[in-house]
């Protein structure tokens, strides 16, 4: 087999195949499963949050006109209308110069638009309350709908539930929501050469990595791992194998046998199966051009590079953006996730026009600076170079490296 079999595309080319296939279907989950999931559906505010203007201080519920300019030296004078309870809604209006005690979330009375804080005023008996602090409208309040109104799109549709969006959900009475379902991500690991991670270590043979680091990465989408173990490097049982896990799941990774050689049967194990087609084979970037993206029937297959830095850098920058498509993400191929930061390059870097590169990086924190980023090299049949990363500098396609001391970005791993 000849190297021409390779048809190098780009990533952006390769993203666009990538987003052909659909999402999941949706299911109907609890808030608290609907964390790191993808909203089916538009969450529309069935009410108003807070239901009415509220305290977030300890004080006294005051119209600020009354307080205004107050200090410690010329302090406003207030009666004492009332003391309100947590729970009381307020049956009465705050005429001017007077005031209520309220607590924290208690529901402010007609007529008060601001609350002072307790520390900042004095009792002086016979309900005469002593401001010594200016107060403007709005301080230490919570508006009625300010967190939510009533019908409004407090989130949309292929928006990912973080921690802070289950705590909306919940304050707005939203026991429930549909959300795109977690596609189920079979796992098949390839080679001769491999054995269990149990196994001694002799020459000629390797433990099974990637199933493993592959199993954590795919959770980490959001995806549910289903691993399928070692299979050697027969066509036949690599068939069945694949067949089994293309009809339990909604995307098949396979690492191994996506380069050019005598023992690659990926292609042919992918181009074996029912309505199947490869619809890719090479990538144009580094580490993981020998990616291969195929087809059998509706759901996708990717043969992953088996070197153990080159599978982690294709499922980061390629795989875990498409789990995230596939339940739902609209933004999934976006960078918006990524953390990122500003370092500077304290070397030279090059790379190889017409390849977008993914540089491993170690980033060492200066007090008072910008922190320095030093690329790390080594081969991708090692683990290390990962294992040192703090991140990955992306040197697109179209440039030739960076230059030292110039100000990059590196995303955080």
């Amino acid at each position: 087999m000849s190297h021409e079999f390779f048809k190098i595309i780009s990533r952006k080319d390769f993203q666009d195949l990538l987003k052909t296939f659909s999402s999941t279907g949706t299911v109907m989950v609890p808030i608290a499963e609907a964390f790191g999931m993808v909203l089916a559906e538009d969450i529309v505010s069935p009410e108003d949050l807070p239901p009415a203007n509220r305290s977030c201080m300890d004080g006294y519920a005051v119209n600020a006109r009354d307080a205004f300019g107050a200090t410690e030296s010329n302090p406003a004078y207030l009666e004492c209308r009332a003391e309100l309870k947590v729970d009381q809604n307020p049956e009465f209006r705050l005429a001017p110069g007077e005031c209520a005690a309220i607590p924290t979330g208690g529901t402010l009375p007609d007529g008060a638009d601001a609350v002072v804080m307790v520390e900042h005023t004095h009792e002086l008996g016979a309900g005469t309350i002593e401001i010594r602090k200016s107060s403007a409208p709005g301080d230490h309040t919570m508006l009625k709908g300010e967190d939510a109104a009533l019908g409004e799109t407090v989130f949309k549709a292929g928006h990912g539930v973080r921690f802070q969006d289950v705590g909306l959900l919940a304050a707005l009475g939203i026991s429930q929501t549909v959300v795109h379902a977690r596609p189920k991500v079979g796992i098949i690991s390839t080679g001769d050469e491999l054995v269990e991670i149990s196994s001694p270590q002799k020459v000629g043979s390797i433990r099974d990595v990637n199933s493993h680091t592959l199993r954590c990465l795919v959770a980490q989408a959001g995806a549910l791992p289903v691993n399928y173990g070692i299979v050697r490097d027969d066509l036949e049982h690599l068939k069945a194998m694949l067949a089994k896990a293309i009809e339990e799941n909604d995307l098949v990774l396979l690492s191994g046998g996506s380069s050019v050689g005598m023992r690659d049967l990926t292609v042919q194990a992918i181009e074996a199966m029912e309505d199947s087609e490869i619809m890719a084979h090479g990538v144009a970037i580094s580490p993981g051009k020998p990616t291969i993206l195929g087809r059998s029937g509706s759901k996708p297959v990717l043969g992953l590079p088996g070197q153990v830095t080159s599978v982690q850098v294709v499922m980061l920058s390629l795989v875990m953006p498409f789990i995230r498509h596939l339940m739902g993400d609209s933004e999934a191929f976006s960078a918006k996730g990524r953390p990122m930061i500003q370092a500077e390059l304290e070397r030279n870097t090059v790379s190889k026009p017409g390849r977008e590169d993914y540089v491993r990086m170690k980033i060492t924190h200066r007090e008072g600076d910008i922190p320095q980023a030093r690329p790390i090299y080594g081969k991708s049949g090692l683990l290390k170079t990962m294992i040192q990363a703090d991140g990955l500098m992306i040197i697109p396609a179209d440039t030739e490296g960076f230059y030292a001391g110039g100000k990059i970005s590196v995303w955080l791993i």
